[in-house]
């Protein structure tokens, strides 16, 4: 019995074993076979991790290659909070070095459910080498752009912002975020048990974005911010606009707004100072408007410039009454004088004869109502009722500019159309995209060369001696119109305190090569076109003449200032 019964405990026991032997060579084959791979897998993954590496950003340059949007070479700090094993000294030496947030970045470092946090991004890479070297466990590094505006304040609205991520949030930076944002790369790198790096296996390069060449000029656009920022001071205005163009090309030299501000605080700057006003806020010209109603009527045969109405001190258009800036008795003018003085009523009368539906179809033609088509994000279209909305009285306002909205960019393009013998061109702001040319002049002709001479005749004695008497440059001839508009107020009626003051020059005037265009919002203890933007337009347009070296062609004007 006793042996039966060791035999039979010897046998269980055996059993036992070979149930033991059989379970853990089943766990064997579970573990290495069945579930070898995803082990496998995740020891990989412990000991080698992928990192995005974005791509460098494109740099935007003016005309000149002069840098205005750049990338700086910045280093990225991040941790597996999963491998951190001193998350509080990291913590201290984090916030030593680059004065992090104790209390923002110690729980990241111990939340253990994530596998990925920053401690510092963008930082100076002189400082994150020093992190670096105390060798803490599960930390990565890997360089990275800051998007950097040399130039500050030059051109910021324009430019626009790209944000930590390097993404265009405005302006240029956000419209050619394709052009300039470029491929992110990866590195794959292993490290030890600690989480601390030993090498990089493999590198997918990034590709750069590309580059823009601007057709603004750094000079020309400080110059024009300068006095800009100088003339909002002076009379206490809202704010001002200028553009510089090129009347053969369409190129803008120049797209200035005051107030200004540092491209480099972008995400501090309030919204409204943001704006590129050029483009975007509409005005009501006023009598810089006049330019299209006696083009059209010369062109289409109605008048010329010898022309000659009698004109009353008052007209009666259906409910409306219109007055001259300044009072006179009744008197007889001719087209030229009517332009130069800029007459109301000469100009309502030239309208009447042209007609309403002549008038609209010219509007159409020089581009008001619809938008330039300048590379530039949010452009206003302003407003031209169209001619089935005319009321009776509309022929008396919209021929002096009023009861229709334009934009600044507009204004400097139709009178282009004078500067370059008749063409209606494309505005431009965007010159090369990684080194090829963007299209270049896209014109259209919309009056004739000889309508073009006689009405840069007519805008010349403006100057000479008509309202724009402030805009002469010695040893220039200047062409030109002013401009003054009372604002609406929120009654709907004109206010009587608050005006747009415009002036729009062509230089020099024998052979135009740039259209200056000002506008001043709300200007206090002034506010007529030649007294706050005549002057403006001077200053902006004689540095231009004197930095582009274009030659006097009336030096006799600069002997006798002297």
């Amino acid at each position: 019995m006793k042996r039966a019964a060791t035999n039979r405990r010897i046998g269980l026991l055996a059993a036992a074993f070979l149930i033991l032997l059989a379970a853990a060579l089943t766990r064997a084959v579970w573990l290495q076979v069945i579930k070898g791979p995803e082990y496998a897998a995740m020891a990989l993954r412990q000991h080698r991790e992928t990192v995005v590496v974005p791509a460098g950003r494109g740099t935007i340059v003016d005309r000149n290659g002069e840098p205005l949007a750049i990338g700086r070479a910045t280093t990225t700090i991040y941790a597996n909070p999963r491998q951190v094993d001193n998350a509080r000294d990291l913590t201290l030496s984090a916030g030593k070095i680059f004065g992090a947030d104790p209390a923002v970045l110690y729980p990241t470092l111990t939340d253990r459910s994530r596998g990925f946090v920053y401690v510092e991004r963008k930082a100076d890479p002189r400082k994150a080498e020093k992190l670096e070297k105390l060798g803490y466990a599960g930390l990565g590094f890997y360089p990275e752009e800051l998007r950097f505006y040399p130039q500050g304040p030059v051109a910021a609205q324009i430019l626009g912002y790209a944000g930590l991520d390097n993404k265009g949030l405005e302006g240029l930076e956000r419209s050619l975020e394709g052009t300039l944002a470029g491929q992110p790369g990866s590195q794959t790198i292993v490290k030890d048990p600690f989480g601390r790096a030993l090498d990089v296996v493999e590198t997918k390069p990034e590709t750069p974005g590309k580059d823009v060449r601007l057709t603004i000029d750094r000079q020309i656009q400080a110059n024009a911010e300068e006095i800009l920022a100088d003339t909002v001071r002076r009379w206490s205005a809202k704010s001002a606009t200028a553009v510089v163009m090129d009347p053969q090309t369409g190129e803008v030299l120049a797209m200035a707004t005051a107030p200004r501000f540092n491209a480099n605080r972008f995400g501090k700057t309030r919204a409204d100072r943001r704006r590129n006003r050029g483009v975007t806020d509409t005005y009501e010209p006023g009598s810089t408007f006049k330019l299209v109603t006696v083009a059209a009527a010369l062109q289409e045969g109605m008048v010329n410039a010898r022309s000659s109405f009698r004109l009353p001190p008052t007209l009666k258009v259906a409910d409306r009454t219109i007055r001259e800036s300044h009072s006179r008795g009744t008197q007889r003018m001719s087209v030229r004088e009517i332009v130069e003085y800029s007459s109301n009523i000469g100009t309502v009368t030239i309208a009447q004869r042209l007609g309403e539906g002549r008038l609209a179809s010219w509007i159409d033609r020089f581009g008001f109502g619809k938008s330039t088509g300048v590379d530039f994000p949010g452009e206003s279209a302003g407003f031209a009722l169209p001619l089935e909305q005319w009321s009776g009285s509309t022929i008396g306002t919209v021929p002096i500019g009023h009861g229709i909205a334009v934009t600044p960019v507009q204004m400097a393009r139709a009178y282009s159309v004078i500067a370059n013998g008749g063409l209606l061109v494309k505005p431009r702001l965007i010159d090369r995209i990684g080194g090829e040319s963007v299209a270049g002049r896209n014109a259209r002709r919309i009056v004739s060369r000889d309508v073009a001479a006689q009405m840069l005749s007519m805008l010349r004695g403006v100057v000479v001696e008509g309202t724009g008497t402030g805009a002469a440059i010695p040893g220039y001839t200047v062409a030109g119109k002013t401009g003054t508009a009372a604002k609406i107020d929120p009654d709907g009626t004109y206010s009587t305190s608050r005006y747009v003051a415009s002036f729009v020059g062509l230089v020099p005037a024998s052979k135009p090569e740039l259209v200056v265009m000002v506008m001043v919002d709300e200007p206090r203890g002034g506010y007529y076109g030649g007294t706050v933007a005549a002057p403006v337009f001077r200053d902006i347009a004689r540095f231009n003449l004197q930095y582009l070296e274009i030659p006097q062609d009336a030096p006799k004007t600069a002997d006798s200032n002297r």
